[in-house]
């Protein structure tokens, strides 16, 4: 089956070329949070006093958390983006996976790796 509603090849080109560079920011992100959860360790607090010691613990181990769930959330972000490089190869990018029809251009820019156009998001709530 042929799809009537797509994007040109050369509106695809365009948005491929968004997402490898939203691909490469993300990446580089990743690095980041990557390279500060692992400068975690001593923030040179050793002769403090020890209460502010189990605070800055503490404080350490939320960080430690919050760089995870961060680093998880980016490797989401580009697997979603790198799956959107493939639906671009396979010419159904920008085809909203539940009406079928073309999603808004203004979204895919602002969201390129979206499936959904706002008609069926806004179904979804």
């Amino acid at each position: 089956m042929e799809l009537k509603n797509r994007y040109s090849d050369e509106a695809l080109k365009q948005f491929k070329a968004l997402i490898e560079e939203k691909i490469a920011k993300a990446q580089n992100d990743l690095e980041l949070i990557r390279s500060a959860y692992m400068n975690d360790g001593n923030n040179g607090t050793d002769d403090t006093a020890p209460t502010f010691k189990a605070f800055e613990e503490g404080s350490e181990t939320m960080s430690k958390e919050a760089n995870t769930q961060l680093a998880l959330r980016q490797e989401k972000f580009i697997r979603d983006l790198k799956n959107a490089l493939i639906r671009i190869e396979n010419k159904t990018y920008g085809v909203c996976r539940v009406t079928g029809k073309l999603i808004n251009e203004e979204r895919l820019k602002l969201v390129p790796h979206a499936t959904l156009s706002i008609e069926a998001k806004n179904m979804q709530r």
